[in-house]
Formats: structure tokens, C-alpha cells, sequence
């Protein structure tokens, strides 16, 4: 079934675009610890956005190439990119709460690993007062569901925490199969490597 959403075309050229454009600056903003879970929560959300935007507005950027600029006009275009947005997003909010609850509890013994549903609920609440699809939230708690029946939480931080976003990055990253076929190892390496700057900003983060 195809997904019905309000398609909001202000908010990709302002809102997430921008994202996409100054994340390098990022960098020289003094980072706040992390000292409870509502600081936790937080770092999850804006980390898992950043993650999920930069890499999938890389990927188009070069992948389109010159072109890149002026798709941004074509209204199909950028709803594919919303939707993708979306869904690459649902996923890698899973993949950070487990990777910083499973590390949490085997380093620092904070068991919170309760709370994982807690904390994905929401979050995604939030994001549905700013145009996250209910589809999108409904199939996400589904596979955030399922994944939480297997997971190991003695071994999960060490164990491809994030391949699940990688592959959701190569999913839904509106690029025609043939190409993405030919781009995928660059694809899921480019998200990987996002990830690993992540985890060591969370480690340093925690630490008092």
C-alpha cells in the first residue's frame, strides 16, 4: 500500500536541507555530557537525525552530481526523499538506543535496557507533531518489536550495532536499483563511518 503523508516542501528546503549543508559545524559546538535519560534521550534523537540526513543527502549529492541543486525543484523528487527520510530515520533511532543501552549496561553497569521501548515511543511521538507518518511510526515500533525479542544485550554494542540503518540507507535512498547495485559497499560504509564519529562523541560523553 502506498504511504499518505502531508508532503511539506518548506520543510525540506529549510529544514532539512540546512541540516545537511552546516552539519560540518557541528563540530566546533561545545557538546553537553549526557547525565540522565532525558539527556539521553535527547542525544539519540538529534544524533540519529543527523546521521540518517547527512548520509542520504551525501549519497544523492553524489550520485545526481551537478544536477544535484536543481532536483530540489522536481516535487516528486523531493517526496521520495521525504519518505525515504522517514524511514532510514525509524531505523537508526533503533540502532543508537540499542547500541547506548547495551553499552551503558556492560561498562558503566546502568541497567535502563527496560526503558528501550520507553524511549523509542517517544521519540517518535514527538517526531509525529513534525510530519513523521503514522505508517512509518507503525511499521517502526513493528520491527523495533521484533528486534527486541533477539537482542543481546551483553554483546550488542560490539556486534554491527548499526548495520540495520546502513541497509535501510541503501534501502530507501531514492537512486535507481541498477545504481544503487553498483554503489552499495560505498553506500553502507558511508553511514558506518558516520556512525563510528557517534559512538566515540557518546563514549567521551558519558564519561565524568
Amino acid at each position: 500500500m502506498a504511504l499518505k503523508y502531508k508532503f511539506n516542501l518548506k520543510d525540506i528546503r529549510i529544514e532539512d536541507f540546512k541540516l545537511y549543508l552546516f552539519s560540518l559545524f557541528k563540530a566546533f559546538i561545545p557538546k553537553r555530557k549526557i547525565k540522565n535519560i532525558k539527556d539521553l534521550t535527547e542525544f539519540i534523537q538529534k544524533k540519529s537525525a543527523w546521521v540518517s540526513q547527512v548520509t542520504l543527502y551525501g549519497y544523492l549529492k553524489t550520485r545526481i552530481g551537478t544536477r544535484y541543486v536543481l532536483m530540489f525543484d522536481d516535487e516528486i523528487f523531493l517526496s521520495s526523499i521525504n519518505k525515504a527520510k522517514w524511514n532510514i530515520y525509524s531505523v537508526a533511532l533503533q540502532d543508537l538506543i540499542f547500541y547506548t543501552l547495551s553499552y551503558l549496561k556492560v561498562f558503566h553497569n546502568y541497567n535502563a535496557t527496560n526503558k528501550a521501548n520507553e524511549l523509542y515511543d517517544e521519540i517518535l511521538n514527538n517526531e509525529k507533531r513534525n510530519g513523521m507518518p503514522e505508517e512509518i511510526i507503525s511499521r517502526g515500533k513493528e520491527k523495533f518489536n521484533a528486534r527486541m525479542q533477539k537482542i543481546d544485550w551483553e554483546k550488542y554494542y560490539k556486534s554491527w550495532p548499526f548495520n540495520e540503518s546502513a541497509l535501510a540507507l541503501y534501502e530507501w535512498a531514492p537512486v535507481a536499483e541498477e545504481l544503487k547495485t553498483l554503489d552499495r559497499k560505498i553506500v553502507l560504509n558511508s553511514m558506518i563511518l558516520k556512525w563510528e564519529n557517534i559512538q566515540n562523541e557518546f563514549i567521551k560523553l558519558i564519561r565524568f
